[in-house]
């Protein structure tokens, strides 16, 4: 994927990755597995980001997907 089609992100200390997906693009799964295919070596760094680490997100992770509305009451 090129470079243009992704968002550089700063990770903050101690954050691990689902935690910087969800800040920032307020979605978890499947687009956790998009960063870690879009950043190939990341994993190996460990569970927590280090502060000031960038991370490339793609920019399909971005787009919203349809959020089912579920109906409580009739």
């Amino acid at each position: 994927m090129a470079a243009s089609n992704m968002m550089k992100v700063s990770a903050i200390d101690g954050e691990t990755l689902d935690q910087l997906v969800w800040r920032t693009t307020s979605r978890a799964s499947p687009v956790v597995e998009q960063v870690l295919a879009a950043n190939p070596n990341l994993a190996d760094a460990g569970t927590f980001l280090k502060r000031g680490q960038i991370v490339l997100i793609p920019a399909s992770a971005n787009r919203s997907a349809p959020v089912p509305m579920v109906q409580l009451w009739s």
